[in-house]
């Protein structure tokens, strides 16, 4: 089976969605595929190929509200790359820029096309403050996500509001996490110290993540200054880092920039809790990862949190903007340290049993399907 991905955003750049689409790669050679991707070029960083599949970049130019992402879309001598590696199936990881011409061309070359939501575009032109901007935004999700054969959503909720939007075939790809790389294990005094600014024995909160207006990281100040003792590690960066630097000037702050590998895996095995008062995610994968590494959770319900994280028992949820709900989730789990070790035992016993190997195989039974079904109706048609 031979598989064409286009994705609006790929490595060099880190977020969820790039880790999502590194992660299907991964499994798709793990099983025998051929893969080819086609992404925006970002500088002289992009990669022209990946677990030795091949990376077709498409020149673009910034998108000045969200200036990670690339507007970049693709032309005849790509179209030319992809007919030449004769795809079975296309899979678009939210088509926008890339993704609706790549759908054209998917089109005429005669194949099934199978699409992904990854990013509510419609509720970020909110947080820009464009949201007249939302009804167009849905009217295009809803054309774009219709036109393909069928759809997959990251949880139960955008399951649903991608339905009641009008999107007829929608089936839910879940995420999983790798239980292995998050993990307890990776606890360390050293990291720790750094991430405690040399306060190891108070309370750690941590903080995964973009650090931008939607992921709501402010609010975590009211924490600070509400429950004694407790202090605040960023891991990451974004457009907002200056802002929040300013926002938690004198607060018990530590911003570390980018973490990956095992510098990311003991950040947050060596923290307390997980603290994600995001207002926007179609998922939120770092959940899960803390949730791995053992952490009891606090977070708003958004995407998928609360498909993951069980009230009371792996740690509290609270809606969107509530800052009250935010600080007694903390105050809840902090107050009483022994139920607070049996949370995290038990994020951790549930983490274990999402697996990305399930996860991914149904997304090739998915291709699988697509494909047979194309098949079944040319023999038809002839």
């Amino acid at each position: 089976m031979r598989v064409a991905i286009f994705t609006e955003t790929f490595l060099p750049k880190t977020d969820g969605i790039v880790r999502v689409v590194c992660l299907l790669v991964d499994h798709l050679k793990r099983r025998g595929l051929d893969v080819m991707i086609v992404a925006p070029k970002l500088g002289d960083g992009s990669v022209r190929e990946y677990q030795g599949f091949p990376v077709v970049t498409v020149s673009g130019v910034t998108f000045p509200l969200y200036p990670e992402l690339k507007l970049a879309p693709p032309g005849y001598f790509t179209y030319r790359e992809i007919a030449d590696f004769k795809p079975d199936i296309a899979h678009f990881i939210h088509p926008i820029m890339i993704g609706i011409p790549g759908m054209m061309m998917a089109k005429y070359l005669g194949i099934p096309t199978l699409t992904s939501f990854h990013l509510d575009l419609a509720r970020l032109a909110g947080h820009f403050n464009i949201g007249f901007m939302q009804p167009v935004t849905d009217y295009l999700t809803r054309l774009v996500f219709n036109w393909a054969d069928y759809s997959l959503a990251p949880s139960k909720q955008i399951q649903r509001e991608m339905l009641a939007l009008g999107i007829k075939e929608v089936g839910l790809w879940g995420r999983g996490v790798d239980a292995g790389r998050f993990n307890p294990r990776y606890r360390d005094a050293a990291m720790r110290h750094f991430l405690s600014d040399g306060h190891p024995q108070e309370t750690l909160l941590i903080y995964v993540g973009r650090l931008s207006n939607e992921k709501q990281v402010d609010k975590l100040k009211a924490v600070l200054e509400q429950v004694p003792g407790t202090r605040l590690a960023l891991v990451g960066d974004g457009p907002a880092r200056a802002d929040l630097e300013k926002h938690f000037d004198g607060l018990p702050v530590k911003f570390t920039g980018y973490l990956s590998g095992e510098a990311l895996s003991q950040a947050y095995a060596s923290a307390d809790i997980f603290a994600f008062p995001s207002a926007l995610e179609t998922f939120g994968l770092v959940v899960t990862e803390a949730m791995a590494a053992g952490l009891p959770v606090v977070a708003s319900r958004v995407g998928g949190i609360p498909d993951v994280v069980q009230i009371g028992k792996t740690g509290y949820t609270f809606d969107v903007g509530d800052v009250a709900g935010l600080v007694e989730g903390v105050r809840r789990i902090i107050a009483d340290p022994v139920r607070q070790a049996q949370m995290g035992r038990d994020a951790r016993a549930f983490a274990e049993t999402q697996s990305w190997e399930v996860m991914m195989d149904e997304v090739i039974a998915h291709y699988a399907r697509l494909i047979h079904l194309y098949r079944l109706s040319e023999q038809i048609g002839a």
